[in-house]
């Protein structure tokens, strides 16, 4: 069993909050009443304008690569005496089921207080192997994941033996590939050999999350920066990736215009150059935290739970965020920039108690994965 790590549980619990706090923003450029963004947005002023730009862009985007490279700094490389189908085992009997409980909740449970139609709720049951459900948006993170999980066993020979130098290699193809989002929107929507009868462009190998998978096996293995550089160099590229990534969400929401979510979002895919900076910058200023100093106690047990809370949070979110916005997303119950924050934290507050509360149930790891 490797040793437990402090700061990786630091990462999994703020970057928990980080992903209440992008959907707590969503909630104030929704097109609809729905709180969340769909196909289309609308910012009804430039205070929503500034502040969604902040938290959702600035300080949240960063929360799903967090946990990819987590999930990949302790899993890889896997070690040689581990098969292909034990690590599979393992891996999926800890994710697969607390997946599907909670998938099956956000099909049938909006039911009981009239959250979505039975003719929907049907619909999204079709989908179950497919996709997500309708109400729960927010689990198409498992899928990458589980893709993640299976290239695992594939990789790991490969950066066992891996120098430096051609992990560095990997990570400045894995860059370029970064920009092709960037292009798609304002190039081309089909470059390097894309085309309707072919999807995979040219860097299509080294892109997506494998990218944080290796940048986190690289950081644990060849990283021997001082405090001071990590500090530095860390909070530089968070700062500068955060920043673009607010300024990109600013420029293009114009308050008051109907907007293409996409076009609004062009900076904010996870594999894009802004958040890879922004990224690996917060990744290495929680390295800075050594593995001597004490835990506190809530933070490891919060840490322990941080998954079902993750998989259940909209279910508390949406009722807070809608009591706040109280129909009026100009003009919530509390200014916005005191708005999202406390959308974020009474929902991260209510996944704490009941993940905790429901973990004392004998079983209860089986649904809940902690």
């Amino acid at each position: 069993m490797r040793q437990k790590i402090v700061f990786v549980d630091w990462i999994r619990v703020i970057a928990c909050f980080l992903v209440m706090l992008v959907h707590a923003s969503e909630s104030f450029y929704a097109a609809d009443n729905s709180g969340l963004a769909g196909n289309v947005s609308m910012l009804a002023n430039e205070s929503n304008r500034f502040w969604v730009a902040i938290y959702d862009g600035g300080l949240g985007r960063t929360c799903v690569p967090l946990f990819m490279m987590v999930s990949s700094f302790l899993l890889v490389p896997i070690g040689r005496d581990v098969s292909m189908g034990a690590f599979y085992r393992n891996r999926f009997r800890r994710i697969l089921p607390p997946f599907l409980f909670f998938l099956l909740l956000y099909i049938f449970l909006p039911l009981l207080w009239g959250g979505m139609t039975v003719e929907q709720s049907m619909a999204d049951l079709k989908m179950t192997l497919l996709n997500f459900p309708s109400m729960g948006g927010h689990l198409w993170f498992m899928f990458p994941l589980i893709g993640l999980y299976l290239i695992m066993p594939v990789i790991s020979p490969w950066l066992e033996r891996a120098s430096a130098a051609d992990l560095r290699t990997f990570l400045c193809i894995f860059a370029l590939s970064t920009v092709v989002p960037w292009l798609h929107v304002f190039v081309a929507t089909d470059i390097w050999g894309e085309c309707f009868w072919n999807r995979f462009h040219m860097l299509w190998y080294f892109s997506g999350y494998i990218g944080y998978l290796v940048l986190a096996f690289y950081v644990r293995m060849h990283m021997t920066w001082s405090l001071r550089k990590r500090v530095t160099i860390g909070a530089t590229c968070f700062v500068a990736g955060s920043a673009f990534t607010a300024w990109a969400f600013w420029w293009k929401g114009v308050p008051g215009r109907i907007i293409d979510t996409p076009l609004l979002e062009w900076s904010w895919e996870f594999c894009t150059p802004n958040i890879l900076l922004a990224t690996f910058g917060a990744f290495v200023l929680f390295t800075c935290i050594p593995n001597n100093t004490k835990e506190p106690k809530l933070i490891s047990e919060i840490a322990r739970l941080s998954f079902p809370m993750y998989l259940m949070h909209m279910f508390f979110l949406a009722p807070i965020a809608q009591t706040i916005v109280a129909g009026n997303v100009a003009n919530p119950l509390i200014p916005i920039y005191w708005a999202i924050p406390c959308i974020a934290l009474l929902s991260y507050t209510c996944c704490v108690i009941s993940a905790k509360l429901l973990s004392i149930i004998p079983g209860s790891k089986l649904f809940l994965g902690a």
